[in-house]
């Protein structure tokens, strides 16, 4: 089953093309590896993807479904862009982290907001499915810290943690294990 298909994607930066008709599909599963020198292209084709950047042309497909059309205006309302960024989880190669926040305020931040909005899950709910990402990441106990009280290591690992508290279709991750050690890196992926 196709998971995701981009088709002739493009966006540019002024007289700059950054993204020229880029298109890939991917199946359930698989896994997508973007190589390219510092400036080709690969964090703007990301942010793309979860909608921190609007493209200029083509179509985003998620399970068949078509999320994005720049043709269709329909599809580029402020309201449908966030409910869009549910179907991709995004880990920043800079974090990216709230420093007024706690690693578990900032795994559930996005989850406490979602409820609010749309009602369903319990605050107590949410803080437990937080913890227990934080204890899949090895940060049970840094928990209650802040982002400069933790190392670089920790806090890419609460972003990953952050990353997969809003259970998204498709992670896409922007170098996020340029800050750990080989044997962190064996046990986050």
């Amino acid at each position: 089953m196709t998971v995701l298909e981009v088709t002739n994607l493009k966006k540019g930066f002024g007289d700059t093309d950054v993204l020229k008709g880029v298109s890939f599909s991917l199946e359930q599963g698989q896994v997508m590896a973007i190589i390219g020198s510092s400036g080709s292209g690969k964090t703007t084709l990301l942010r793309c993807l979860n909608f921190l950047e609007k493209p200029d042309h083509g179509t985003i497909s998620v399970g068949g479904k078509v999320i994005f059309d720049a043709a269709d205006p329909a599809t580029l309302s402020e309201r449908e862009i966030r409910k869009k960024r549910l179907h991709f989880g995004l880990v920043f190669q800079n974090f990216n982290l709230f420093p007024q926040y706690t690693a578990l305020q900032n795994v559930t931040l996005a989850r406490e907001l979602m409820a609010k909005e749309h009602g369903g899950e319990s605050h107590e709910d949410i803080l437990s499915a937080g913890r227990e990402l934080l204890d899949q990441m090895g940060l049970a106990d840094r928990a209650n810290h802040y982002p400069h009280q933790l190392s670089g290591g920790q806090q890419q690992r609460v972003a990953i943690a952050r990353a997969l508290a809003m259970h998204p279709d498709i992670l896409c991750f922007d170098e996020p294990t340029s800050a750990l050690d080989p044997e962190l890196t064996g046990e986050v992926l």
